[in-house]
């Protein structure tokens, strides 16, 4: 298959308005199908297998259409192609009016575990390959050393002279033979000097040609385990990075399960958006949601932003021309896709409770409203709306008591008192049933608390809600210089974000959570833990602890080398001082002051 008609586009990571984690996403294209689908999964993992099972599919369909069988003719082939369409195209609409049948057999609860779990580190450990870059030096062989030539010596046997008769006789004649043996031996020794020379001078140049090709071989080593070190540091860094990247997801991901099953509501509308987010459909759109949950009741509104009808398939059937030799394409009426889209809308509506409902591990959700919106173009205006057609109210019991298996989907939901026009395709505008708030609720009126402050006020036997109007005041002129906001979220003693600040410097700027402590004790490891996954929650690039107090060494060390700022209680005396403003902190007095309450 042609690499070019299949593009991959890289994960991301998806998070919702609470910044909470999502999980991953991936858009994969095949231009020869003209398929496009965004995935999502809860660890890369997943994806992966996800994407890869897809890609498999698109390849065999791709082949099928595009690969005959060689002993069958042109004609033949093509036919052959066509119906591959064909059945591949009567597929993707068989799959459309059975979202409700094959969701049946789909566990939608959140596996935590898997969630937690980033994949490996995908960097190769540099120790692996040094081996085989060291093997491939070539050193030199330590010349052996050639030895010396036997030194001669005088009572060697060819030095001797053999006495004779006449040598006895002539005394000169022995004379002679002694002479003769004499120089000759003196002319070995010499030859053997000489040799030892030569002997030495080739010993020293061999020695010195084996130390130059040794020399090279060793820079060459230095450089490779220079490399390596360097790489090797590098690595450990990036390595600790992502662990501590891994530590802050799993944190994350750990704070947000013990959320979720001690009830907050926050944690609980991103639970349940994880669920509808991760629902995969046959075709592609791109899920918009908006959640709100009322715990006082169980009440979850849904806000669905529901597939445009363009986005449905459309080819009916694939035919060959011999004639023209080329494939032609039927398509599905425009009555018949809109029964399709009809039923493939109210499928959603009432998949999406069922997940919402099944996924609920804690028994929050007592009852769901379902909203679903499209936006389209209106044909009468030319401009393009955003309207509600569909809405639904179901309670928890009644609902889990229907077989969606075998239900007709229309009448299901009209049965249910659902609201919507006849035709949905329509997009007739409808009013919801119960409509939700898009105002981010965190965030509340200032309480003006900070020109009030004076030398006489004890920060650390403060009103806690007035020393976080406080902290937010003080923080607000902080980054006022820079252009930057700073809102106060509603009271709630629970750990969360007490101020958000949006500092729009390029550098060091962006989104810093903010808490307030205002304590007597000394603050520990947990507090500034709890502000770590705050701040990777919320996905903020800056976590800012204020006490009344100090912080133990736990709270410091774990703080070292993370996005976390601690100001104790005389930084915060100084930031005040910054600003003009002057007031005090005394502990014994705040201690003193809460016995007596007490």
């Amino acid at each position: 298959m042609n690499d070019d008609l299949l593009v991959i586009n890289d994960a991301i990571i998806e998070y919702n308005s609470y910044e909470r984690f999502l999980g991953y996403s991936v858009d994969i294209f095949h231009h020869g199908l003209n398929e496009r689908k965004k995935l999502y999964a809860l660890s890369i993992k997943a994806l992966e297998s996800k994407t890869q099972n897809v890609v498999n599919n698109w390849v065999c369909q791709w082949n099928k259409m595009q690969y005959g069988l060689s002993n069958y003719t042109w004609k033949e082939e093509q036919c052959l192609i066509a119906n591959e369409k064909t059945i591949y195209a009567k597929s993707k609409i068989d799959n459309l009016e059975k979202l409700l049948k094959k969701s049946k057999f789909i566990d939608y609860q959140i596996d935590w575990d898997l969630m937690a779990n980033l994949a490996e580190f995908p960097e190769i450990n540099p120790e692996s390959s040094l081996d085989s870059q060291l093997k491939i030096l070539v050193y030199p062989i330590r010349p052996d050393i050639i030895p010396y030539l036997r030194k001669p010596m005088k009572d060697d046997i060819e030095y001797k002279i053999n006495e004779s008769f006449f040598d006895k006789i002539f005394p000169f004649l022995k004379g002679k033979k002694v002479n003769k043996a004499e120089q000759l031996y003196l002319d070995d020794l010499h030859q053997w000097e000489s040799n030892n020379t030569l002997i030495d001078d080739q010993n020293q140049s061999n020695l010195t040609k084996y130390e130059e090709e040794l020399s090279v071989v060793k820079k060459e080593e230095s450089l490779i385990l220079a490399k390596f070190h360097d790489d090797m540091e590098s690595y450990k860094q990036r390595l600790s990075d992502y662990k501590c990247k891994q530590e802050a997801h799993r944190f994350s991901i750990q704070k947000f399960k013990n959320d979720y099953y001690n009830g907050n509501s926050e944690a609980i509308i991103s639970y349940c958006e994880l669920v509808l987010i991760n629902s995969e459909y046959p075709f592609d759109f791109c899920k918009e949601l908006f959640l709100e949950y009322n715990p006082s009741n169980g009440l979850l509104i849904i806000e669905y932003q529901l597939p445009q009808i363009e986005m449905l398939p459309k080819i009916k059937e694939v035919k060959y021309f011999a004639l023209k030799d080329d494939f032609k394409e039927t398509f599905l009426s425009e009555i018949q896709i809109s029964k399709i889209y009809d039923v493939v809308l109210y499928q959603i509506a009432l998949r999406s409770i069922r997940e919402i409902y099944e996924a609920d591990t804690i028994s929050a959700i007592n009852m769901v409203v379902f909203n679903g919106w499209v936006r389209a173009i209106n044909k009468a205006t030319g401009k393009e709306e955003n309207n509600c057609i569909l809405s639904i109210q179901t309670n928890k019991k009644e609902f889990l008591e229907i077989d969606l298996r075998n239900v007709d989907p229309k009448v299901c939901f009209k049965n249910l008192k659902g609201v919507a026009a006849s035709k949905l395709c329509n997009l007739t505008p409808i009013q919801p049933l119960i409509n939700i708030s898009k105002e981010d609720k965190r965030f509340i009126t200032n309480n003006e608390v900070l020109d009030n402050v004076d030398n006489s006020q004890n920060l650390a036997s403060m009103n806690w809600e007035d020393f976080e109007h406080l902290i937010r005041e003080i923080f607000e002129k902080e980054f006022k210089s820079s252009g930057g906001e700073v809102k106060i979220t509603q009271a709630s003693r629970d750990g969360g974000v007490d101020a958000v600040a949006f500092d729009p410097d390029p550098i060091r700027g962006g989104k810093i959570v903010i808490q307030a402590k205002r304590y007597t004790n000394t603050v520990g490891v947990s507090a500034v833990r709890d502000l770590y996954g705050t701040l990777m929650n919320e996905g903020a690039t800056k976590g800012i602890l204020v006490t009344t107090a100090d912080y133990g060494s736990d709270a410091y060390d774990f703080a070292k080398g993370k996005p976390i700022t601690l100001l104790n209680g005389a930084n915060l005396l100084f930031l005040l001082e910054k600003h003009g403003y002057h007031a005090r902190i005394d502990i014994k007095e705040a201690k003193k002051l809460i016995n007596e309450q007490v």
